[in-house]
């Protein structure tokens, strides 16, 4: 077997593998006499199928399988004995192509662009300010009230339905005459204003009072859930029982209660730690850009092309999509980047081999509790599908790396900052706020 060198510029790498046939034919009769034991074959004994017939018979077959772990060998040694990591997988041609015939040697070509040697940084010049936001009492009291409207009630009132109020009713809706499935019901609680039902059903319940009665006409839109009342006219006869005004719920230890906590004092507990841990983590990401600035200005070296221009591609694909929410498809063909679009993408790659080399230098390692942490946080994005979403991150190799990739680079953005020089500063939440919005700009 031979290794020829033919491309070294910057990252790029070209090499020639030669495999004589003199060397396939030997890998190829090793696997038969290895196989030959178990081989049985009609009219002889097993064991004892003559070497010739056994090539005969299956020689084709084990020669395909001898060249690939011959050409897989060699790629492998060659990566050992260089110390080569290629940045995305190598493209590997075989030189004859179709017009290759058994008695030939074998000639692979094979190239790939190298991860280059990533310089030590020195992060003892690491300097980072971490923000401290303290929960306010206004900031408690605001968030309290809006617990308070999430726990709304609907006292009685005399007179009409406004807005806002709820209607106890009962109805019974109508398509041509006919009483339809699912358009009827009793006691039925629907705050007016809510957009519970179809289009033009509760502003005709506006003005009504308890024990009023009235046809509400209305049309099902065209595109509603089933076809046989799609587009069509329906007449609910509906009568209203009693109507309710909204009521605050008071921010008092029933109020705690409602939200499983024991008494007022405690829930502004957790409502202290929930703001405070918000802005714990919009300051986090503040400093992590700190961070990620500091590093990008210390380090050089060279990035291959082939991943900068892939990140390049997914960022233009990324801002496409912010740009056309209403575009959900993957139709409109390929997107143009830009040379914006090539220096984030730059950046990315160098930050992100950056960290993954110190990473693995300080032997850093997401574990399988933090892996599975992230997974089922993931999975309550999907109520009732849970149980199917980790079966496909278990069967879907890069939907783990996706998850993974982020959990180590915050580890190692962890490590760095606990070993930087760090001081605390403490801000408003309105301070906080502008800081995070000069992430979005930069």
């Amino acid at each position: 077997m031979q290794v020829t060198e033919t491309l070294n510029e910057g990252l790029k790498r070209g090499y020639q593998i030669t495999i004589t046939a003199a060397e396939l034919d030997e890998k190829v009769n090793a696997k038969l006499k290895e196989a030959q034991p178990e081989v049985e074959m009609k009219g002889f004994r097993k064991g004892k199928v003559p070497m010739a017939l056994l090539k005969k018979q299956f020689g084709p077959r084990v020669l395909g399988e001898a060249m690939q772990e011959a050409v897989d060998g060699a790629m492998n040694d060659h990566f050992e004995a260089t110390g080569d990591k290629p940045a995305m997988q190598p493209d590997v041609k075989m030189d004859a192509g179709e017009e290759w015939k058994e008695g030939d040697d074998v000639v692979v070509t094979m190239t790939y662009e190298a991860l280059p040697q990533i310089p030590e940084a020195d992060l003892s010049t690491v300097t980072l300010e971490k923000l401290v936001v303290k929960a306010g009492a206004d900031e408690i009291e605001d968030a309290l009230k809006n617990l308070a409207a999430t726990a709304q009630n609907f006292e009685d009132k005399d007179g009409a339905a406004e807005d806002g109020d709820q209607v106890v009713i009962d109805f019974l809706g109508k398509v041509d005459g006919e009483a339809f499935d699912g358009g009827a019901a009793e006691d039925y609680p629907l705050v007016l204003g809510s957009g519970s039902f179809i289009p033009g059903f509760e502003e005709q319940l506006v003005g009504l009072k308890a024990g009023d009665e009235k046809n509400v006409e209305v049309k099902f839109p065209e595109e509603y859930g089933a076809e046989n009342l799609a587009g069509k006219d329906a007449v609910f006869e509906c009568k209203v029982k009693e109507v309710k005004a909204p009521a605050e719920a008071a921010i008092d230890d029933e109020l705690a209660k409602k939200f499983g906590v024991e008494d007022l004092a405690t829930l502004k507990t957790q409502v202290t730690e929930r703001l405070e841990a918000e802005y714990a983590g919009a300051a986090r990401a503040v400093m992590k850009r700190g961070l990620l600035d500091q590093l990008d200005a210390v380090v050089s070296f060279d990035l291959p092309p082939s991943l900068v221009e892939a990140e390049a591609k997914q960022i233009a694909h990324q801002l496409y999509h912010e740009e056309n929410p209403d575009d959900h498809g993957h139709e409109h063909g390929e997107i143009e980047t830009t040379e914006e679009h090539t220096t984030l993408a730059e950046r990315r790659v160098r930050l992100g081999l950056l960290l993954a080399d110190i990473g693995q230098k300080q032997e850093i390692q997401v574990t399988d509790a933090e892996f599975t942490q992230a997974v089922m946080t993931q999975a309550r994005q999907y109520p009732g599908q849970e149980r199917q979403f980790f079966e496909f991150v278990q069967q879907n190799p890069q939907m783990r790396q996706q998850i993974q990739a982020p959990l180590f680079e915050d580890k190692v953005v962890d490590y760095i900052a606990e070993n930087a020089q760090l001081t605390e500063k403490e801000v408003s939440k309105e301070e906080l706020e502008k800081a995070v919005e000069a992430l979005d700009e930069e």
